[in-house]
């Protein structure tokens, strides 16, 4: 009974991970070319954008709620997931009916209601993930959770890819909703232990300690530091094989799709690696194996040989992540478990938003292949903070 409903939980970790990719896709490469269908200026566009960020900084009050507050005698988790997921669909439908050209004001809200939606399912189910599952399968989870997503983003943008050249915008939304439906009745399947027995034997007050925790300090240094220099490298790899290999647009969408491909099989390999040799090693591998891609990036002579280090950058990406992620579970406080991983992602979003102009102004100044090997140098340079993080406290693995 206990083997069927781990299988359930790994499935719908991996569902909502997928929605919550479909719904990234969009944000992320189509609603800008949607707006402009309908003449929209660039200005709007601009704040559409900032106005879905502001979920993600409630993500730590919907952690925290999470964390406080069970609903309707379903849980700590279970009630957050399926509400996020209806929010979503509900929100989806709508936009597929509204014109943003007539309807600015209605579109940003129903835009703004899908973001709160997917940050709401996915901060509970983060908790959920941390409440229910032993340190041995936290990297199986993880690399299931980074599979789904970016398995979304390759098999999403094709489709979106399709619907929008052919005009059909309304059914790209249709899509988003359908999707967070159908994950609905596997959410409400799954059983929800609370915040899990260890959370109960632990006197609630005093939670917030972990945060002083030196180990725990200095995790989340390398979690800025590991997302500043990967997410800005991924960021600038288009453009190099545009601007620096003579890679036409239309092949460099077929170079992203490599780069997802890899980053699922990163993702699984991370997952399956990580329970083999443990946390210091898989991290330690994880920073190498990255700094190498990095190189290889610098390095690249063609665009041929670049098919093989983009999806080698892809595995690195989908690898690094799983394996940080995996240690993020292992530090979360079980009474205050989505409130702290919450956190870590903000950390790492910090790291994310410096690291993205430091990497054009690099461009500018030295170009493509030095900004590589600068931001590769980063992850070699990271590597003690990983003994520092086990030395200062004793993590799973």
């Amino acid at each position: 009974m206990e083997t069927e409903g781990r299988r359930l939980r790994m499935t719908l970790f991996t569902a909502v991970y997928f929605v919550e990719g479909a719904l990234l896709t969009f944000f992320s490469a189509f609603n800008a070319l949607y707006l402009r269908s309908f003449d929209v200026s660039y200005t709007r566009i601009g704040i559409v954008g900032g106005i879905t960020l502001i979920p993600f900084v409630l993500k730590l009050l919907i952690g925290l709620l999470s964390d406080r507050v069970p609903l309707l005698g379903l849980g700590h988790r279970k009630p957050y997931i399926v509400a996020g997921l209806a929010l979503q669909a509900l929100a989806a439908f709508g936009a597929a009916v509204v014109s943003p050209r007539d309807q600015f004001g209605v579109y940003v809200v129903l835009i703004l209601l899908t973001a709160l939606g997917m940050s709401t399912y996915d901060t509970t189910a983060d908790g959920l993930s941390v409440d229910t599952t032993p340190a041995p399968d936290r990297g199986l989870v993880q690399g299931l959770m980074v599979g789904g997503r970016a398995l979304a983003g390759v098999v999403m943008a094709l489709v979106m890819g399709v619907l929008s050249q052919n005009g059909q915008w309304s059914g790209i939304f249709v899509i988003l909703g359908a999707l967070a439906l159908l994950v609905i009745p596997l959410a409400l399947m799954v059983k929800d232990p609370g915040m899990g027995e260890r959370a109960k034997a632990l006197p609630q007050r005093g939670a917030f300690r972990a945060f002083l925790d030196l180990g725990f300090v200095l995790f989340l240094v390398l979690g800025m530091l590991y997302p500043f220099a990967l997410y800005s490298a991924n960021g600038m790899i288009n453009a190099f094989l545009n601007e620096g290999l003579g890679v036409g647009l239309a092949r460099v969408g077929v170079y992203t799709s490599v780069f997802g491909i890899g980053t699922i099989a990163g993702g699984i390999l991370g997952g399956l690696l990580v329970k083999k040799v443990g946390r210091r090693l898989g991290l330690v591998l994880a920073l190498l194996v990255t700094a190498v891609a990095t190189f290889g990036l610098a390095l690249v002579p063609s665009a041929g040989l670049a098919w093989g280090v983009v999806a080698l950058f892809g595995i690195a990406f989908g690898y690094y992540e799983t394996v940080y992620m995996a240690m993020g579970m292992d530090f979360c406080d079980p009474r205050i478990a989505a409130f702290m991983f919450a956190f870590i992602m903000a950390v790492g979003n910090i790291g994310i938003g410096a690291g993205q102009p430091v990497a054009g102004m690099l461009v500018d100044s030295v170009g493509f292949r030095t900004m590589f090997l600068i931001f590769a140098a980063v992850h070699i340079a990271s590597l003690p903070l990983v003994w520092g993080i086990f030395r200062l406290r004793k993590v799973a693995g």
